[in-house]
């Protein structure tokens, strides 16, 4: 059983694994992502985020995910170029998962596991849910969908 957040890997969009022990020692925003979901406007939030942190170790990690409405029904190509040429994101993109179910990446279910949501709750609800993972590989926070990007930018600088 994982212990911590650096005992998995994940597919990259491009169908490469990437061992997540690779950013230790990094701060970490995870993100369920969708190409046409009303909050799909946050990946720029997200890419702006990265921009200015990722010289002082923090990263977003994009995970896709069709899971909620079929919001994300395109496959690696079509979600890496409408990323790029949309939202200009330059931050890791990783393969389209399931973040709830008997399906979920192991990723995620222990993400929902040491990240509660609201009154306990396990359960993704809805694309653009946030964890904030600390230097350590300790889940922080959990936010919401709604949550904005620039509304993380206090707590990102007291954890780098």
């Amino acid at each position: 059983m994982p212990q911590s957040l650096y005992d998995f890997s994940a597919q990259r969009l491009n169908g490469d694994e990437q061992p997540l022990d690779a950013y230790r020692g990094k701060v970490l925003l995870i993100v369920n992502t969708a190409s046409q979901c009303g909050f799909t406007p946050q990946y720029t939030g997200l890419e702006a985020l990265y921009r200015r942190f990722r010289d002082q170790g923090f990263l977003v990690l994009g995970f896709p995910c069709n899971q909620f409405g079929g919001q994300e029904p395109g496959d690696a190509e079509a979600i890496g170029q409408f990323c790029q040429t949309s939202h200009d994101v330059t931050f890791p993109l990783f393969a389209k998962i399931d973040v709830n179910g008997d399906n979920a990446h192991p990723l995620y279910s222990w993400l929902k596991h040491e990240g509660t949501g609201i009154l306990g709750t396990e359960a993704i609800k809805w694309n653009f849910t946030k964890f904030l993972v600390d230097r350590g590989g300790k889940v922080v926070h959990r936010y919401a969908p709604a949550t904005r990007p620039d509304e993380l930018v206090d707590v990102i600088e007291e954890l780098l």
